[in-house]
């Protein structure tokens, strides 16, 4: 599959994922049910959880290496809200359609470099990166929209030590697990997000790292992890 191929397929995931979540013309600025869609919010407090997988409290587990598993996470929590602008922004201004879109984020300054193996990061990396993550903050929480807010994501990805292949990868794993958590009650509050002493997300990454599934097949792994109490 090509690079072009794993973005269009990414960002007809999320446009899938949002119609099912948030009703058809959410991209007006709101939900089914009239709750205000506020994508940059969302970018910003998954920059805030973000952060907080590295070990910055200097009053606190200062040995501790950052928690590099979860990070992978918090920048595939991000890129779902970085998408999803983009496509609010393309839908409204009429500015084209996914192809559009995929074509304009190819052309990110980062994204060649986002195409090779990723330089693992370090401990010793820790504030480099948190300075980088707190630039994307500032942008989001200013009027920037798509075009500034991607080169942002990609910088922060490429220095968490991510790459497209990463992303990919763990994208689909948690597009299956959002639509797992829509149809086993996540909105009316009756999902269970513990499973066995361990969050979700980490079952999930569990899985995708011993073997490659496909969105069924890891769906159908899920239900049977599922804890039934």
């Amino acid at each position: 599959m090509s690079e072009f191929e794993k973005m269009v397929e990414m960002f007809t995931l999320q446009q899938k994922l949002n119609d099912e979540t948030n009703g058809i013309g959410w991209e007006s600025g709101y939900t089914k049910q009239g709750k205000l869609i506020n994508w940059k919010l969302c970018i910003y407090m998954e920059l805030a959880e973000l952060i907080d997988s590295f070990n910055w409290k200097h009053w606190k587990s200062i040995d501790i290496e950052p928690n590099w598993d979860n990070i992978k996470i918090e920048i595939v929590d991000v890129w779902h809200f970085v998408m999803s602008l983009a496509l609010e922004e393309y839908k409204i201004n009429k500015k084209g359609n996914i192809n559009d879109i995929v074509y304009y984020t190819m052309d990110s300054q980062y994204f060649n470099q986002f195409l090779v193996e990723p330089i693992p990061p370090s401990k010793d990396d820790t504030y480099m990166i948190i300075n980088t993550i707190e630039h994307f903050v500032k942008d989001t929480l200013d009027e920037y929209g798509y075009d500034k807010l991607i080169d942002d994501f990609f910088e922060v990805a490429l220095q968490c030590g991510v790459n497209i292949d990463i992303l990919y990868k763990y994208y689909i794993g948690k597009n299956i697990l959002n639509k797992f958590r829509q149809n086993h009650g996540y909105k009316s509050g009756e999902y269970i997000k513990i499973w066995d002493n361990k969050e979700d997300n980490e079952v999930m990454m569990e899985l995708l790292e011993q073997k490659a599934y496909s969105a069924k097949d890891l769906y159908h792994e899920l239900e049977k992890l599922y804890p039934n109490y």
